[in-house]
């Protein structure tokens, strides 16, 4: 299994190398909103600061993860299907999402920095944060897409599935970001870290059970 999930994620990232297009697309809109944030609003600190990043990064992260299974031909699904693990195929993608949503929120991120100045007073918290929220938005969104590939009107059924999952990860996301910018000094700082990788772990083990029953239809 680990050499088909390997094989998987190069498949992807030479995919998606080759059609610079997707990957270019999903990071201007990131850099084009956030400038647009600045112009509009000027300087952003403290709590609009931290705001404005996880509402771009979830559009971003959304408009990213859509492609995953909805570009997938039905061709090359019955292909799969013949050659792959189940299993495999959703942890590659599920990886695979997670590293570019990793790399998107830095982007993100660096750019706010350029243009709005640095707010983030703890670095290594914020960069968790982001790794965390990077590994749950994927874990949804890669199974949402799964779900909503295999309807006629994917994308509103992906809308209307993918945000009421995410809250949950959103609201816990904000609050840690918030402390790693030094507007909160919270004490349950682990404590929700740990609800936070619980929901991750919740999230995947629905994930894996219910992913091969979809795949086979």
């Amino acid at each position: 299994m680990l050499g088909q999930i390997f094989q998987l994620i190069k498949k992807d990232f030479t995919i998606d190398f080759r059609q610079g297009f997707a990957l270019t697309s999903v990071f201007l809109f990131a850099v084009t909103t956030v400038f647009m944030c600045y112009k509009i609003f000027g300087d952003l600190q403290g709590q609009a600061w931290n705001a404005v990043f996880w509402i771009i990064f979830l559009f971003a992260a959304l408009n990213a993860i859509l492609r995953s299974f909805v570009q997938e031909s039905g061709g090359r699904e019955l292909y799969y299907f013949s050659l792959l693990n189940p299993i495999a195929v959703l942890l590659s993608k599920i990886i695979y999402n997670t590293l570019f949503l990793f790399v998107l929120g830095t982007l993100t991120f660096l750019v706010m920095a350029l243009f709005t100045g640095n707010s983030v007073r703890e670095i290594p918290l914020f960069f968790m944060t982001l790794s965390l929220g990077s590994m749950g938005l994927s874990i949804a969104f890669t199974f949402v897409t799964a779900i909503g590939s295999k309807s006629n009107n994917n994308a509103t059924l992906i809308a209307i599935l993918a945000f009421p999952i995410s809250l949950g990860i959103m609201l816990l996301l904000i609050k840690l970001s918030a402390d790693a910018l030094g507007l909160i000094n919270d004490t349950s700082l682990q404590t929700d870290v740990i609800m936070l990788l619980a929901i991750n772990a919740v999230l995947l083990g629905l994930s894996i059970i219910l992913f091969p029953l979809l795949w086979k239809n």
